[in-house]
């Protein structure tokens, strides 16, 4: 220890014997006798201070446990929104009970419920406590999600991370998913109309378009289908579920993925049931699915249908090929009131989106342009698809009426003539 020679060198000073100095171990201390404060011209107070080291030999925490504290309560402040307490969030629920239950996924359940603070309507996720390894790396993901802001993604409000348990707060959405508006209609409800469909899908591109080319870091979304498209009681389209899985890396985002797929059969790219991966471009193929549902209605996967018809993506490749068959994608529902030339343009791009190879795919950011071009095409069905008018018959029957009353003016004029006639004989006869 440094302070040992000092006293040492002291006491030679002193006069004292250096071989019973340097006799000692390094870490016996000398007696204080031996270092009297005089002389080293300094008060008898000071004295102690020059032993300093037992402080930094036993600390009062282990090292790694002081620097995980230190990174959470970091963590927590870069969190831009609310920390629930759990006792708050199970009383909004009434304590997570089966009929507010609205939704569940790979490694969540989502509860509606009501905040007593303020009375606002929230959905609460509740994780999987399996589904992080610990605080740090849920914190971690909470951060990253509370700084996305886009119109036509969810809006985060809160997290809570108390103890085991891990939940994320949402705004609630009235209008249900777009699954709900699609598929299974009873018949009071109302069939989305062709305008809403395209508004629904622009929505939902420019939503994908903000975490692949605009959030930083970018974010690949992985697990992109028609459930987690949420709607308002405007239909505008907001985007749930993103973000749960690891944040694309430096470089594109398009590091490999790790994410449960639970109930995504029919909207995963080929190259996930390949290697497994998901990109960006995973991303654009699982977007194209769900524009083929939109101008379908159909399900990415129905088995009441034939063989060759239950997948979607399979059903509609022959018709991708030959433009006179476009007509035959469209939801029956829609009834043809939709513009042929927007028509032709959104099966193409639901074409590119599914193609085999993600190379070939297109941006999100030019499947954005495309469909803001198509929502700005008047709604105004084209007249190929208009039966024509029915003919007016009122005319017809007021010619053969003319026609008719003609005929009964000739017929009368010839009655007429024909009595003349006979009335000149009979006075010819006469006079003979």
């Amino acid at each position: 220890m440094s302070c040992l020679p000092c006293f040492g060198k002291k006491k030679n000073e002193g006069g004292g014997d250096e071989q019973a100095e340097s006799s000692r171990g390094p870490m016996t201390p000398p007696p204080a006798v031996q270092a009297p404060a005089t002389s080293y011209g300094a008060p008898a107070s000071a004295a102690p201070v020059a032993v300093a080291a037992p402080a930094l030999v036993t600390p009062a925490k282990p090292p790694g446990e002081n620097n995980a504290g230190s990174s959470e309560d970091a963590l927590r402040q870069e969190i831009e929104v609310k920390a629930f307490a759990f006792r708050e969030l199970a009383a909004a629920t009434d304590h997570f009970t089966p009929y507010n239950l609205v939704g569940e996924g790979g490694f969540f359940r989502v509860y509606k419920g009501q905040l007593d603070k303020d009375g606002q309507t929230v959905a609460i996720k509740q994780m999987d406590k399996h589904g992080f390894q610990g605080n740090i790396e849920f914190l971690t993901e909470v951060s990253k999600l509370s700084k996305l802001h886009q119109e036509n993604l969810i809006d985060i409000l809160g997290y809570c991370a108390d103890g085991d348990q891990r939940l994320l707060v949402y705004e609630h959405m009235d209008g249900g998913t777009l699954e709900d508006h699609l598929f299974d209609l009873p018949p009071e409800k109302k069939p989305l109309d062709w305008t809403t469909r395209m508004k629904v899908a622009y929505g939902a591109a420019q939503g994908l378009e903000y975490l692949h080319e605009k959030a930083n870091p970018p974010v690949v979304y992985g697990d992109f289908k028609a459930s987690n498209v949420l709607l308002d009681a405007s239909f505008t389209p907001k985007l749930s579920d993103f973000g749960l899985a690891q944040l694309g890396k430096t470089g594109g985002g398009n590091m490999p993925m790790a994410s449960p797929m639970m109930g995504s059969f029919g909207c995963l790219a080929p190259e996930y049931d390949r290697g497994g991966q998901v990109t960006m471009k995973s991303d654009v193929y699982s977007f194209g699915v769900v524009l083929l549902q939109l101008i379908s209605g159909r399900r990415t996967v129905d088995t009441s249908k034939p063989d060759e018809q239950q997948n979607v993506v399979t059903w509609a490749q022959p018709m991708f090929k030959d433009q006179k068959r476009y007509h035959e994608l469209v939801d029956p529902l829609v009834k043809r009131e939709y513009p042929a030339k927007a028509l032709n343009q959104v099966v193409a791009m639901a074409s590119m989106c599914l193609q085999e190879e993600d190379c070939v795919r297109p941006m999100m950011g030019d499947v954005v342009m495309t469909l803001g071009f198509l929502t700005a095409l008047p709604p105004d069905p084209p007249s190929v698809n208009v039966p024509p008018p029915a003919a007016d018959p009122a005319p017809k029957k007021d010619e053969k009426s003319h026609k008719s009353h003609h005929s009964d003016s000739s017929s009368s004029s010839s009655d007429d003539d024909d009595d003349h006639d006979e009335e000149e004989e009979e006075e010819e006869e006469e006079q003979s």
